[in-house]
Formats: C-alpha cells, sequence, structure tokens
C-alpha cells in the first residue's frame, strides 16, 4: 500500500511517499480502510523532532493522528464491530498514523461514523472536535448562561469551541483575523474581537467565566487573560509550551490541555453533528501524495481552516 513516513526527524522534506506493507491488527486491533486523515499542528511537532520526550514515536513513522474510513480486518477479540462499518476516530499519538490507505487502530478508539457528511469529511472532528469539547466541560465545566471567551477562534479547534460553547447557552467573545472572522462569524460567536488590530484585554470590557486560549502568545499575553476572569472561574490553554497562570487569591484556576483519545466523547460529537447541531468544516482536501507541501504551507502560516487528505485508494 502507499503511505507517507518520515524515516528521520527534520522539516516537510523528509516526508516520504512510499510503498510499504500493508498492516496486519493485532488483538483488540481492527484494519481501517483511510477514507481520509487531517492535517493538525501537532503532526509537525512531531515530524520536526519537538515532541519526543512526551510522544515518543518508533521511526520510520507514519503520520496522521485523525482517521475516517471502513472496517477492512478484525484482529482478535474485537467485538461489536464488523468488517464494512464506517468509523471515525483519534489513533494513539506513539503508533503509526492514518497518513495511508490502510491504518491500524485500537477499536477502543474508534466510534461510527458520522451519516450526514461525506465519509471523508469526519476526519476533521476527532482531535480539534475533542480539544474543544474537553476544554470546555471536562475542564471548564461550562454550564448555561456563562460568559466565554475564545482567543484565537479562527483556527479549527476554535470553530468547534464556538459552536460547542453556544449550544450549551454560553455567551461567546471569540477573537479572530479578518481573514477567519466571517467563519467564526458563521459558527456563532456573539462577539467577534479583531485582534490584528484591538488588544482583546480592551475589548473585553466585563468579566467571563471562561478563558480557551488557541492562541501562540507569549506568558505575558497569557498572563493578561486571567485578569478578565472574574473570581472562580477558568484560563484553559493548549500552549503546552508554558505554564498556564493561575489566581489562587480569586480562585481562578489556570488549566494546561493536552487532548486524549475518548471514543464515548467523539460519540456525542458525532451525534451533533448528524442532528445538524455541530457543522463539520473543511477548507481543503489534500491528496496524499502532497502531504509533504501541506505540512510546507503550515510551516509558513499560510493554513486557514481545516484540511483532510485523501489516500488514493479512498
Amino acid at each position: 500500500m502507499k503511505a507517507v513516513r518520515f524515516h528521520v526527524y527534520g522539516d516537510p522534506t523528509v516526508l516520504r511517499y512510499e510503498e510499504v506493507e500493508q498492516p496486519v491488527p493485532a488483538t483488540g486491533q481492527v484494519r481501517v480502510r483511510v477514507a481520509a486523515t487531517s492535517f493538525n499542528e501537532i503532526d509537525g511537532n512531531i515530524r520536526g523532532g519537538f515532541m519526543q520526550n512526551p510522544i515518543p514515536v518508533t521511526l520510520p513513522h507514519t503520520p496522521g493522528l485523525d482517521v475516517a474510513g471502513t472496517v477492512d480486518a478484525l484482529g482478535a477479540d474485537v467485538t461489536g464491530m464488523r468488517v464494512g462499518d464506517q468509523v471515525v476516530g483519534f489513533l494513539p499519538m506513539t503508533e503509526s498514523g492514518a497518513a495511508a490507505e490502510y491504518a491500524l487502530a485500537p477499536a477502543e478508539n474508534l466510534t461510527p461514523a458520522p451519516t450526514s457528511i461525506p465519509l471523508a469529511d469526519a476526519a476533521a472532528l476527532p482531535v480539534v472536535g475533542l480539544t474543544a469539547w474537553q476544554a470546555l466541560f471536562d475542564h471548564a465545566g461550562l454550564t448555561s448562561g456563562q460568559r466565554v471567551l475564545v482567543n484565537g477562534a479562527g483556527g479549527s479547534v476554535g470553530g468547534y469551541a464556538v459552536q460547542l460553547a453556544r449550544n450549551a447557552g454560553g455567551y461567546v467573545i471569540a477573537t479572530a483575523s479578518p481573514r477567519s472572522s466571517g467563519r467564526v462569524t458563521a459558527a456563532g460567536a456573539d462577539e467577534v474581537v479583531d485582534h490584528t488590530t484591538t488588544d482583546v484585554t480592551a475589548a473585553v470590557t466585563e468579566p467571563v467565566d471562561v478563558v480557551l486560549n488557541l492562541a501562540p502568545i507569549t506568558p505575558e499575553q497569557l498572563a493578561a487573560l486571567v485578569g478578565l476572569i472574574r473570581p472562580g472561574g477558568v484560563l484553559v490553554s493548549t500552549t503546552v509550551w508554558m505554564p498556564v497562570p493561575a489566581d489562587e487569591q480569586r480562585g481562578v484556576r489556570g488549566i494546561d490541555l493536552f487532548v486524549r483519545s475518548d471514543a464515548a466523547q467523539l460519540a456525542r460529537l458525532v451525534a451533533l453533528v448528524d442532528s445538524g447541531e455541530l457543522h463539520v468544516d473543511v477548507a481543503q482536501r489534500v491528496p496524499l501524495a502532497e502531504l509533504s507541501a501541506l505540512h510546507a504551507q503550515a510551516a509558513t502560516g499560510a493554513l486557514s481552516g481545516k484540511v483532510i487528505v485523501l489516500p488514493s485508494a479512498a
């Protein structure tokens, strides 16, 4: 089968589109004929060798944490799943991913794919959707009527976070650039702040209950967000490279989010998609053979929106 792998850490040129052996599922695994994977920012960090401590991978390594596709073969002791089932999932970060025509997945990481959208498009959901869900509900405990600031809402996580917060009855303030403000408004933000012209600490004039930071900001900028939060509130940030500040005197918590695979939560997101309450936005569809170019484009900051990657077998 065809797959993209890197044999050494490095820039996007280390990614090779090559012929490899088709994998065989072990106990508890299924083989998935891949309809699509997606690009996530962490893919570039793993490829570059910047995540070797928290996410040790074996080289050569196939990237692609998201998978959407059709069950092709079952390993031993797999129950509740059949060949031909259409599934979606978030693969283990340390194992071979889905940038290939076929991928292995622990059965427990998969859930039935949405039926209301093309199967390939479902690859745009797992990692970023679960990041938004876990930030808002697992960590922030968001409830109806609360005020939420999504800082850096123009990316894929931000789009889901805005939708989920609004669906939960939150009042959503979102920061975005002019390039993505239309998408953020369409997602349901009550207020959109242009962070290229306006400082968010000046734009938010009333305290918020929750701040979700998705932007690559400085430690000083992250600390300034704490002052926008009412006593007892929470700051959740995906900037795992720096500590998240808190304010113990006012009971404001600071939480560093590292997303985890959770098939039950993903099933809830799938249900929201099929009920029309959550929109899956795909900005680009790129052939697997062009994954290296996609990584290079992402490294320049030129990507806008969620990109899915299609193998030739799809």
